[in-house]
């Protein structure tokens, strides 16, 4: 176990994994999992090492979630280790039949299966400075109200602290 740990320690730190992708609605860059893949392919040659993906599906309380495995493999010693991740479909989404939704979950599990064993952190503090400036940018440039912005953020982050909305108020009602 210890030969593909040291692989997997030397992939994790050459890896560099760009944000490749733009959500023009959110207002955010962001890596999809062919951004990852692309960028570490490269690495794992140089180290004698590769990646393998596989997916199921789980029903739980009448419920589909997809299950991402990635499995780092050492081609020198035969070790692996693996990591997960998961995705709930939901029950319909808009401009999607089954497949695609089924595509999209898989997309998704996959992605954070291969930030978790890459260590990538693709999470982005919705209340930090950055995110809260970017925020106020893209509504700036969409014409959106203070308002229509904070319930878009609870929205996606379940809440918004009182000092983000102030920020967002002051910024944008002048």
């Amino acid at each position: 176990m210890l030969e593909v740990l040291k692989k997997l320690s030397i992939v994790q730190s050459e890896l560099k994994a760009p944000k490749g992708k733009w959500n023009s609605f959110g207002g955010y860059a962001y890596r999809s999992c062919e951004n990852i893949l692309e960028a570490v392919k490269p690495v794992m040659a140089e180290n004698g090492c590769t990646i393998v993906i596989n997916d199921d599906v789980h029903s739980v309380d009448g419920r589909f979630y997809i299950r991402a495995i990635a499995t780092f493999y050492d081609c020198d010693s035969g070790e692996s280790i693996e990591s997960v991740g998961m995705a709930r479909e939901d029950d319909h989404k808009k401009g999607m039949d089954g497949a695609q939704l089924t595509g999209a979950c898989s997309s998704y599990a996959r992605k954070y299966a291969l930030n978790a064993l890459l260590l990538i952190d693709d999470t982005k503090d919705a209340d930090s400075d950055e995110t809260i400036q970017a925020t106020i940018e893209w509504a700036r440039s969409k014409g959106h109200t203070s308002e229509q912005v904070i319930e878009m953020m609870k929205k996606k982050n379940g809440d918004v602290s009182p000092a983000t909305m102030k920020a967002i108020r002051e910024a944008l009602n002048g």
